[in-house]
């Protein structure tokens, strides 16, 4: 399931990541809310929190997340990664030689400094 943070605000979305992620939480939530974004603003900051229950990606979600991504790849300014188990961090180190954006990534707990990185 994807959540999004009430922290969100202009080109700065945060959002939580826990369960399994499906394709609806990518067309029901997390692209439109980039669209919203990119119909605003040149540029998209993203933070995606981990939550201890997260189990990964149903075939067709990651699909959509690496699908979207490589798309917009110019379109993101600052991506990180907040609680990522090793395998999503090594997966999302990956991805991002493919996109012109900063990466990071934060350790469980890091919310505030993951958040203050985004922003500035």
């Amino acid at each position: 399931m994807l959540e999004i943070l009430d922290r969100s605000t202009g080109n700065a979305l945060a959002v939580k990541a826990s369960g399994l992620l499906s394709d609806a939480d990518y067309k029901n939530i997390f692209i439109p809310r980039l669209e919203q974004i990119l119909a605003r603003h040149e540029r998209i900051r993203a933070m995606v929190c981990f939550a201890e229950d997260f189990r990964g990606w149903q075939p067709k979600a990651a699909w959509d997340d690496t699908h979207f991504g490589l798309k917009h790849r110019k379109e993101f300014a600052k991506l990180c990664v907040v609680g990522a188990d090793h395998w999503v961090e090594w997966g999302f180190n990956v991805g991002a030689h493919f996109i012109g954006a900063q990466v990071r990534d934060f350790s469980a707990g890091q919310e505030e400094d993951a958040w203050q990185w985004l922003t500035s």
